[in-house]
């Protein structure tokens, strides 16, 4: 792993009126494996999504892409830090390895480079982590139209599992036991979850120091349910800004049948992870059960139901 090319830009203080918990500098993080559909417009979106912030610095960790997105990086006004992982690490690892090289004391902004940040949604973001009581601060979340996505989540359970396998995600949402929260209150109003969607996220320095690195098992998907469940173990919550607004381009969860296998292994091995071996062998089931109803919509349910099935 090595740093290569610009020296990051640090912020000029827009915004006379800012707050950053304890004034320490803020680093945006993200992690890049080929993303050049998406890195220059996020890279763009920075310059005034962080209206307000007076000091930060922009960290790339790029796991290896084969496309120009390093190139990208370095030829961009925002002159991010770019540390080349060197292999294809996962999330988590690129997370980790752009924060090992990050001062101790600094806020993270947590972004995928499929994220536009709106204007000052930085800002708002890092003055609701002046709270001691709160540990991370998710902003609400856009789709490329302006619609809402259902970001803020339940702790995975049975309830939610059984709920999702038999009546569906979408109607589960809906009755209020899935694992989406569908309530439109909650997305129009400041309030907490138990986890939310790991697109975009501002982490706390204590947090930092209380809870440590991503656990990098998980490569992709699931890491942030573990993340934050840690978070909430150390006393701290996960508090959500309605009016911190970004934009997602969205994954391919739902298209690719590798990602959708990938998603459902990780949801089984989490839950099985801190459940013993008859609660994890219901849920399992109820993964299954979920997957097996739908195995003729597309060959994205059938990867995900032998991944269900032979999880471990």
């Amino acid at each position: 792993m090595k740093e290569i090319g610009n020296e990051a830009m640090a912020g000029t203080g827009r915004d006379e009126e800012t707050s950053q918990p304890g004034g320490a500098r803020v680093s945006v993080v993200t992690v890049t494996y080929n993303s050049r559909r998406h890195l220059k417009a996020f890279l763009d979106s920075l310059q005034t999504g962080l209206d307000g912030i007076q000091d930060f610095e922009v960290v790339i960790a790029d796991n290896a892409s084969s496309d120009d997105s390093v190139a990208i990086a370095l030829s961009h006004p925002v002159r991010p830090r770019v540390i080349n992982v060197g292999w294809n690490s996962g999330y988590a690892g690129g997370i980790n390895a752009a924060v090992a090289t990050v001062g101790k004391d600094s806020t993270l902004l947590v972004l995928n480079p499929d994220v536009r940040l709106l204007p000052g949604a930085a800002r708002l973001l890092m003055n609701r982590l002046l709270d001691p009581t709160v540990g991370v601060a998710v902003p609400k979340i856009l789709d490329e139209d302006g619609r809402l996505t259902l970001s803020l989540r339940r702790e995975p359970s049975l309830k939610t599992a059984w709920t999702d396998a038999v009546v569906g995600g979408k109607l589960g949402t809906w009755i209020g036991t899935g694992e989406k929260i569908s309530d439109p209150t909650r997305y129009t109003a400041d309030g907490f979850a138990d986890w939310a969607e790991g697109s975009a996220m501002a982490i706390s320095a204590r947090v930092r120091k209380l809870v440590g690195d991503w656990d990098e098992s998980f490569f992709l998907y699931s890491e942030e349910v573990d993340y934050m469940r840690r978070v909430r173990a150390v006393g701290l919550s996960i508090a959500y800004v309605s009016g911190a607004e970004v934009i997602h381009i969205g994954g391919e969860s739902g298209t690719n049948p590798s990602l959708s296998a990938l998603l459902t292994r990780n949801r089984v091995q989490y839950y099985r992870r801190h459940h013993g071996f008859l609660l994890s062998a219901m849920f399992q089931t109820a993964v299954v059960l979920g997957e097996g109803v739908r195995v003729g919509t597309g060959p994205t349910h059938r990867a995900a139901l032998w991944a269900a099935l032979t999880a471990q």
